[in-house]
């Protein structure tokens, strides 16, 4: 008789137990994600797109009420620390202040030290949002999250199943076209398109038949 080829989850039932990352391999995890987080944002403020999320929330605040990024963005997530103690637990509430604050103090911090003065806003978007969804990856596996939309997706995805990048694609998108009040309609369909690369890597990477890391 002919061997049947095993399905993901069989597969992953006949694998041991996965290890743990350490406290140190957290922390370390923490502070790459949200260097590499900050200065995605700052490719994207720069090249004059927008984003989705908390993050882009924040950048469309910025650019109506020309107030700082990082305040914004730290004060927006606010109301989700809740939703994070609530549902998932005083680690995850602690991680995700912990990586709010750096990212706003990061994306305080980066203008200092680096400048774009003439960025292609295509190149930009692509190259911002492949370096997004490289840091959620790195957030998500650490057992941390950007609050925000970014919680919100965690959650949807352990209580219901509902893909992260799935759902992330369908709030960005709708703040896109909110913003399409104050961006040029040529930047908001580049920032679109950014979104869709950010939430296909996204969707294509975290999921739980493929990565059994904790």
């Amino acid at each position: 008789m002919d061997n049947q080829p095993l399905s993901n989850s069989a597969v992953l039932a006949t694998l041991p137990a996965p290890m743990s990352h350490s406290k140190v391999e957290d922390i370390v995890a923490l502070f790459i994600g949200t260097f590499l987080l900050s200065f995605a944002i700052n490719i994207i403020q720069q090249g004059g797109i927008m984003t989705g999320g908390t993050a882009g929330l924040a950048l469309l605040l910025h650019y109506v009420f020309n107030v700082s990024f990082g305040t914004l963005f730290f004060c927006i997530n606010i109301p989700f620390f809740y939703l994070a103690y609530k549902k998932m637990g005083l680690q995850l509430v602690l991680k995700t202040v912990a990586a709010i604050g750096l990212v706003s103090f990061f994306s305080e911090l980066n203008p200092s030290f680096f400048s774009l003065e003439n960025i292609n806003p295509i190149y930009a978007s692509l190259i911002a949002n492949i370096i997004l969804g490289v840091s959620f990856l790195i957030l998500f596996r650490h057992k941390s999250s950007m609050g925000g939309i970014n919680l919100l997706a965690m959650f949807m995805n352990e209580k219901y199943g509902i893909s992260v990048g799935k759902f992330q694609m369908f709030v960005d998108i709708s703040i896109l076209i909110a913003s399409a009040f104050f961006v040029d309609f040529n930047l908001l369909m580049i920032s679109i398109m950014g979104a869709v690369v950010l939430n296909l890597i996204i969707a294509m990477n975290h999921r739980k038949d493929r990565y059994v890391a904790s």
